[in-house]
């Protein structure tokens, strides 16, 4: 049976249908008691709309790290919102407003290990 997956609202990453889910499917919005309690903060906003302008400026055809979008949002202190921004690349990639690329080749967001690259669409 081939049974449907979402988005988590938090982290962007697919969730797989489970059957202990069979009755509550239509209320999950988070993959994990993790995301649940994270949930989505202002500062992703900020990031999402730091990876969308730095895409914008660059041009078409060009790609980012999202670590440049993490760099606009906290100059100085942007080592700690990198996995936010690998979050909000996920979000945007699953609203279908960019790519993830890794190695020249598009990718599932949700299972790219290592060093990404976001391409508008």
């Amino acid at each position: 049976m081939n049974h449907p997956s979402k988005i988590c609202v938090s982290c962007g990453r697919t969730i797989e249908w489970r059957k202990r889910w069979a009755r509550d499917w239509e209320q999950v919005r988070y993959c994990s008691d993790a995301c649940r309690s994270v949930k989505v903060k202002p500062s992703d906003g900020e990031l999402e709309r730091a990876i969308l302008e730095l895409l914008r400026e660059r041009g078409a055809e060009k790609t980012i790290c999202p670590s440049e979008a993490a760099r606009r949002v906290a100059p100085d202190n942007w080592e700690p919102l990198m996995q936010q921004a690998r979050a909000a690349a996920r979000r945007l990639a699953a609203a279908g407003e960019i790519v993830v690329m890794q190695g020249g080749q598009r990718v599932d967001p949700s299972r790219a290990k290592g060093p990404i690259r976001l391409k508008k669409v």
